[in-house]
């Protein structure tokens, strides 16, 4: 079974991504900050990362930037998620190593087949 990471500073969104996740058949883990969502990330070592852009703190860009960078969880596939539909944030989350980029609302079946993407690039 696959671990997701779910990093968002909204429980409602947490429990959200939580709900949609674990009824498709995987392991979630969560954190309400990018600080969290490291700590975890480099413990836990998932097989994928949700990541929400706008956190207070250190942000979704900032914290995707620290996990490509850091040998212990370069290899862990992030997937951004924000409201923003803009070509601008998808570009800047890309370049900061977001394997993907999914704006909200997001559909469960979108969310798994972004997921499996990923993990099987």
């Amino acid at each position: 079974m696959a671990v997701i990471l779910i990093i968002d500073d909204s429980p409602t969104e947490l429990h959200m991504f939580q709900g949609m996740l674990e009824k498709s058949g995987f392991e979630t883990l969560v954190a309400d900050s990018g600080e969290e969502g490291l700590r975890q990330a480099s413990a836990s070592q998932p097989d994928c990362i949700l990541m929400d852009v706008v956190m207070p703190g250190m942000n979704g860009f900032q914290a995707t930037r620290k996990l490509t960078q850091d040998p212990r969880t370069s290899d862990i596939p992030v997937i951004m998620i924000t409201t923003k539909d803009q070509e601008t944030d998808k570009i800047w989350g890309m370049r900061q190593g977001a394997a993907e980029y999914i704006v909200k609302p997001v559909g469960a079946n979108e969310l798994v087949a972004k997921i499996n993407s990923v993990m099987a690039s």
